[in-house]
């Protein structure tokens, strides 16, 4: 991570596995929302230079090549809205460079392909873009907020809840619950963690109910604020797993749509882990890691049984649930989970055809 005089630092393997996850979700997400309306906006709070110390792309950089090089983007006749927040002088500067070399590189421009640089910090920029809609009376279009912080201020939740009000815009903060966990309680810096929360409730991680750990409580707190405060329907998270075996952050990602949540579980299990970082989530108790060679369906085929237990199901209804009630995604359900509980007797399956779980599928599970 970069210190406060650094202008360029070296890429980490937590924030590179960040920018695949950037990546591959915004190749989805591109063509989804401009198929359905005349402007897309990504926004990137804390944008960096641009380029990390041995020239590997940032977010900004990332986020307008995915859609340049995307193969459908000649047919993409949205306007894509970009705006970068970078405050730190030198940042901004070399991120204008990178910008404007894109930019000629990629000569000549795509009009309907916009840029705007702020030489601001995020809160304020999106404070400035929350009091202007207000103004005009008018709504955010689609938008995809990107927000990866250095630390814990700055990113007041009500902030977030009146920036990302309009029913298509997204959320990916970077929630980074060590350096919460260390200062909750310490009393030095509260109205940073106030602000993080739109509570005071974060003190009750000293004594957390239910023998849930301090971080478990953190986390849960902030995943119920996002839904409560910031009103997203769903809400995902991924422990990011250091060297050690411990969670140093989550990622958070909030929406109010089914598919752009199935994007990112998309996302997050095409990456690749290695051996330099892990992603987890929890289902039923158990730790469920984000590793496709490792796949453990025994959380999800636990869960789904439990769940419809003495239940005829359609298969739209477990794809659903899949998605938005575990942490796999839904090419999880079928080969891995249904295939085999059909062929040990567990659950009967009425199908329109002879094989598989196709549209109109029923399953019965019987009382467990």
């Amino acid at each position: 991570m970069a210190s406060p005089k650094t202008t360029h630092w070296e890429l980490d393997p937590h924030t590179k596995a960040k920018h695949e996850i950037l990546r591959s979700y915004l190749g989805g997400w591109f063509p989804v929302l401009s198929t359905y309306n005349g402007r897309v906006v990504f926004l990137d709070g804390f944008a960096g230079p641009g380029r990390y110390e041995n020239g590997e792309p940032g977010s900004p950089i990332i986020a307008l090549t995915t859609l340049l090089d995307h193969s459908f983007f000649p047919k993409m006749k949205s306007e894509f809205l970009f705006v970068f927040c970078e405050p730190k002088p030198d940042r901004f500067e070399s991120l204008q460079s990178e910008v404007k070399a894109l930019m000629n590189e990629r000569a000549p421009w795509p009009r309907h392909v916009k840029v705007i640089l702020l030489d601001k910090p995020f809160q304020e920029a999106a404070s400035n873009i929350v009091e202007d809609l207000k103004r005009h009376r008018k709504a955010l279009a689609p938008t995809f907020a990107f927000v990866d912080p250095f630390g814990i201020s700055g990113l007041p939740i009500e902030l977030l809840r009146d920036l990302l009000a309009s029913p298509r815009c997204e959320l990916f903060v970077n929630y980074m619950v060590d350096s919460v966990n260390r200062f909750a309680g310490a009393g030095n810096v509260d109205h940073h963690l106030t602000e993080l929360f739109g509570t005071d409730r974060y003190k009750e991680a000293a004594n957390p109910a239910n023998g849930q750990s301090r971080q478990q409580f953190l986390h849960d707190l902030y995943e119920n604020q996002l839904k409560s405060v910031c009103g997203f329907s769903f809400v995902q998270s991924f422990g990011m797993i250091n060297k050690t075996g411990h969670i140093g952050y989550y990622l958070f990602y909030g929406t109010r749509d089914v598919k752009g949540l199935e994007l990112m579980k998309d996302a997050m299990w095409k990456l690749d882990p290695g051996g330099d970082y892990r992603f987890s989530d929890r289902l039923a108790g158990q730790t469920v890691l984000f590793i496709e060679d490792m796949l453990d369906v025994r959380p999800l085929r636990d869960a789904i049984l439990t769940t419809f237990s003495g239940r005829t199901v359609a298969i739209e209804e477990l794809e659903r649930f899949t998605i938005i009630q575990t942490p796999y995604k839904k090419s999880h359900l079928r080969k891995p989970v249904l295939s085999p509980l059909e062929k040990e007797g567990t659950i009967q399956v009425r199908r329109p055809g002879k094989h598989g779980f196709p549209a109109g599928t029923t399953v019965y599970f019987p009382n467990a």
